[in-house]
Parts: structure tokens; sequence; C-alpha cells
């Protein structure tokens, strides 16, 4: 191996080692009620909020949600958000979907709606509103081709902002019975010599965790009747 290309290797994992993303995340949780409670058998749904276009919850993060509630507590059923829409359709679309308890019992008085929330034993809804959005970014790249090759030489980073909130509505008194909200802010970085080398920040991976770890506490304090 020559020595420049030695170089470029040593410079690689050098600043792989130096600069990779990282993430800050604030998690909040309220409980509204104390008398939280489940029965043998009961199940919850994970749904995401996607009313408008600027209203738009990514499915991978409610999704993700639902995966560490499924791994996290055995008290509670979790039902895939896409089992659950396709299920009720058209009551849970995007422009129909409840944006209040209150609605939720309307919907609720129709008979074929209530009947299949009962064969399925849905005692709460974990609805989720946010976005990841980058929010700053800075440093430029250059890249060429020429007879001896070709590569990319610069620098870059850019920050992303997750903010999503959570909130839990109890089906049995149609009302909301606790709150979970995050914002984690991460900066990826961007090196390249020669080649780019992306060092990224799984900003809405680690809101999945902060806010997924805060709702299998509230309900692993749960208890439940047989």
């Amino acid at each position: 191996m020559s020595f420049v290309s030695k170089f470029k290797l040593s410079f690689i994992i050098t600043m792989s080692w130096l600069m990779i993303g990282c993430t800050t995340i604030n998690v909040d949780h309220v409980r509204l009620r104390d008398d939280i409670e489940l029965n043998a058998g009961d199940a919850m749904v994970v749904l995401g909020r996607h009313q408008t276009a600027e209203i738009q919850t990514e499915a991978s993060l409610v999704a993700c949600i639902g995966g560490r509630l499924t791994r996290g507590t055995d008290k509670v059923r979790i039902i895939p958000e896409s089992e659950f829409v396709d299920a009720f359709y058209p009551w849970f679309e995007a422009r129909t979907a409840p944006l209040r308890p209150a609605k939720l019992k309307k919907v609720l008085d129709q008979p074929m709606v209530a009947a299949k929330i009962a064969a399925m034993k849905i005692r709460y809804f974990v609805w989720v509103e946010g976005s990841t959005e980058r929010t700053n970014s800075a440093g430029s790249m250059t890249c060429s081709i020429g007879p001896g090759g070709g590569g990319c030489f610069g620098f870059g980073t850019w920050e992303d902002t997750s903010d999503y909130e959570t909130t839990i509505w109890d089906l049995k008194t149609f009302s909301e019975v606790g709150r979970v909200s995050t914002e984690a802010v991460g900066t990826s970085y961007m090196p390249a010599f020669v080649i780019p080398i992306p060092l990224l920040a799984q900003v809405e991976g680690d809101a999945c965790q902060g806010m997924g770890n805060q709702l299998v506490r509230f309900f692993s304090d749960v208890s439940v009747q047989e």
C-alpha cells in the first residue's frame, strides 16, 4: 500500500472516530389519571396523525414505538397501525380520524365499529403526532472526475430536530389519561477525502426509544384484572 493510500485510510478512520453523529433528547411524561387499569387480554393500537400535509407522522416511527411496546410489556397486546386502519376503513383514515376522545365516542356510536372494537378488546389508543425536520446545515463539498480517477473533497454538517407528542386515550372512559412528549436534536457529519463518509445522528430512532421506553413504564405500573 502506497504512502498516499495509507494516509487516506488513516485520515478516514480518524475522522470516523472523532466525529460520530450525536443526539440530545428530552422526554416529558404526564400521567393525567392514577386509576389506569387493564383487563386480561386487552389490546392497544398505536396510530400516527396524518390529517394534513403539515401533519404527517412517519409510519416508521409509529411502527418503531409499537415494536418497543411489544417487546417491553406483556400486559397488553399491540395491534399494528396498518392492520387496525384496514379493519376499520374508512373511520380512521387521515381525514376522518377523531382528534379528541369525544369525537371517538361518536365514531363508536356506529354499531359495526363498536362491535369490532369489542371483538378485538381494544382498551387504549396511543396517538403519535410530530415529525423530524432538517433545521440547519453548513459546509460544502465538491466532486470531480478526471483522467486519473475522481473523488469528493469537503466537509458538511447538518442538524435534524424531532418533535413528537403521544396522547393516550382510554376507550372505557373516553378520556385522555396520559401524555408523552419528546424533542431530539442530532448533528450529522459528512467528511469527504476522496470518499464521502456519512456519520449520521439517529434522531428518529432515538426519539422512538425515548417515547417507547416511557410508554412501557406507563403501562408496566398498571395492574391487570383477571
